[in-house]
């Protein structure tokens, strides 16, 4: 049985993620795709109070948990559109250490500051600043497939210039550059600190 492909979202909070892969469940015609966010792994958490110490914890192991969701999920042949928040170094190490990297199209998804700040206001379901404290983290890794911007494209105009790519993505990958100059000669998730 043949892997599924894995078209990976990431950017800030309100940088249209959602509405991108949403777009591309519209229109990618050449299999079966499934949108995983990782605010959908998140909402499924119970909703009782938790202490800070007691949160990271479970928001460590959700993330882990999502990971490792996207990776089964591809393994037994669905193709997958993934939305995720790249903020913390261990969580891309995790996902290269996770998922088969020559079947990522990693997908750099931006906006600028200003409209960030806008979309998130008239949201009003994130703290603010969140996005601005985002930004110069979840892209700091430097190396995408390709790289789309909200800020001038709508999320449809993203999503085409996504399907036009697929067939084009380059070999070797985003993820497996990445891989290479972050975990040659690691060996598991464990060794370089990820799961501590």
């Amino acid at each position: 049985m043949a892997s599924g492909r894995i078209i990976f979202l990431n950017g800030t909070s309100s940088s249209g993620k959602s509405s991108v892969a949403r777009e591309l469940l519209d229109i990618l015609e050449d299999g079966v795709f499934f949108h995983m966010a990782v605010d959908g792994f998140n909402a499924m958490r119970s909703k009782r109070q938790l202490g800070a110490e007691e949160l990271d914890a479970a928001l460590r192991r959700t993330r882990m948990g999502f990971h490792r969701s996207i990776a089964a999920m591809a393994e037994v042949g669905n193709d997958i559109v993934v939305d995720h928040v790249l903020s913390e170094p261990w969580r891309l190490l995790d996902c290269l250490t996770v998922l088969p990297p020559e079947d990522v199209v990693f997908v750099g998804v931006h906006c600028p500051l200003d409209e960030l700040a806008r979309r998130e206001l008239a949201r009003g379901d994130r703290p603010p600043g969140l996005a601005a404290h985002q930004y110069d983290l979840v892209h700091r890794h430097g190396d995408y497939d390709l790289e789309c911007d909200t800020g001038t494209a709508s999320p449809r105009e993203c999503a085409e210039q996504i399907k036009e790519f697929l067939p084009w993505r380059p070999s070797p990958t985003a993820f497996t550059r990445l891989r290479r100059r972050h975990l040659a000669g690691q060996g598991s998730a464990e060794k370089v600190g990820l799961l501590t």
